[in-house]
């Protein structure tokens, strides 16, 4: 992938901004540290500086905002973008009155098992320069299509040439060779497939949902992967109110994702997560329950209760193929009860928080420059103008990876 500098060597000054997006409330107003007429100066792939234009410093370089806004890139904690293989027809399928379960799984994962490591790779690198196109800077990348040892380690192995964030998802569904054995499958999923797999990925994952894996398969999968050095993170209630939730913040997950269906003690569980030196972040996934036409998760009961939330985009070629994260914005606010000052900070400093990474998500010194220019004013049309391209440019590290400012 080319990637432009903003100004070749030494520091870049960003001004014209008409609101910068700081999500640091000492640097601005409210929780999204908003500053109107600002600059940032970008050094060595940091943020150097952030303030009112009038008082940004000197640099060797300069890109004119022109009167638009500037916020985080966002940074996207969910996704499953090594696959191969379609289902569209699938998608059809639901859309003409079909309920959705975990069962189309199996045919992403005889297509993925059948391709080689360039076409999962070039495909997967496709799907990243999407996403820089979205405004995404931080991407989570989920296996879970192979469900062999060979093919979870090789979809592992394309998913760290593409990013940091690599998750271990051979929990994904039972194998279908393992149909009749799923204990069998459990013992080679915490077995020899984590044997091979712990050292390509940073987290653990495990599907806890029914058609899936239950309460008492998740956590061998969790433990067996934290003894290996993984941190863990559960897709959980997403189906049906279960164990997702509670078993995610007993073993201190650092997010729980899907949340869709949650009892009161669910939300009481994650207001008190919510409080822990290491959180567990409830990361919510519109575009799935737009795509599956299941209910929306009700953010606005976790916001209020004092649980984090985070928005990402679970991008898949079955429940919810999309990447972008403006769409998922405009979901929540239209459907899900939050502001969009709420969405937007979800999707970046929560997306973040969900990663366990300071470095992203937020635009003060020191934070990596990851930043994306809107076509607009201001950070409320994202939710203001939906399915309307406002991404117009996107660094990552301080080099320009899309658009142009």
């Amino acid at each position: 992938m080319s990637h432009h500098r903003t100004g070749g060597a030494g520091t870049v000054l960003v001004d014209g901004i008409a609101t910068l997006v700081t999500n640091d409330p000492s640097l601005g107003k409210g929780a999204l540290g908003e500053i109107s007429d600002a600059a940032l100066v970008i050094e060595d792939g940091r943020i150097a500086w952030a303030g009112a234009r009038a008082a940004a410093p000197a640099a060797d370089a300069r890109v004119d905002a022109a009167g638009r806004c500037v916020i985080p890139g966002f940074v996207d904690s969910h996704s499953h973008i090594v696959f191969a293989g379609d289902r569209s027809r699938e998608f059809a399928a639901r859309m003409s009155g079909e309920s959705y379960s975990a069962g189309g799984i199996r045919t992403t994962v005889a297509a993925t098992r059948a391709a080689s490591d360039a076409e999962l790779e070039e495909r997967a690198r496709r799907f990243v320069r999407e996403a820089h196109g979205q405004g995404t800077t931080t991407l989570e990348v989920k296996s879970g299509y192979g469900l062999t040892v060979e093919d979870e380690r090789r979809c592992l192995e394309v998913a760290s040439r593409v990013t940091d964030e690599v998750t271990f998802l051979g929990a994904h569904v039972v194998a279908p060779e393992y149909a009749d054995d799923p204990d069998g499958y459990l013992d080679l999923v915490t077995g020899p497939m984590l044997d091979a797999c712990a050292p390509l990925a940073r987290w653990v994952d495990v599907f806890c949902e029914r058609g899936a894996f239950d309460e008492r398969a998740s956590r061998r999968v969790l433990t067996a992967g934290m003894e290996r050095g993984l941190l863990p993170r559960v897709h959980g209630n997403q189906l049906g109110e279960g164990p997702g939730v509670r078993l995610a913040v007993e073993v201190g997950a650092a997010s729980v994702d899907h949340c869709t269906y949650l009892s009161a003690e669910d939300v009481e569980a994650l207001a008190g997560a919510a409080e822990r030196p290491e959180p567990t972040v409830a990361t919510l996934l519109p575009g799935v329950d737009f795509s599956t036409r299941q209910t929306y998760p009700n953010a606005r009961a976790l916001i209020d209760a004092g649980a984090l939330v985070a928005l990402a985009s679970d991008c898949n070629p079955g429940s919810c193929f999309t990447s972008s994260l403006a769409f998922c914005i405009a979901v929540a606010v239209r459907d899900m009860g939050m502001t969009p000052d709420e969405a937007v900070w979800a999707a970046t400093r929560g997306g973040a928080m969900a990663l366990r990474r300071t470095d992203v998500g937020h635009l003060a010194p020191g934070a990596r420059a990851d930043l994306t220019l809107l076509d607009a004013p201001n950070h409320l049309y994202l939710a203001y103008r939906p399915g309307v391209p406002q991404v117009a440019a996107v660094w990552k590290d301080g080099e320009l990876v899309s658009g142009r400012p």
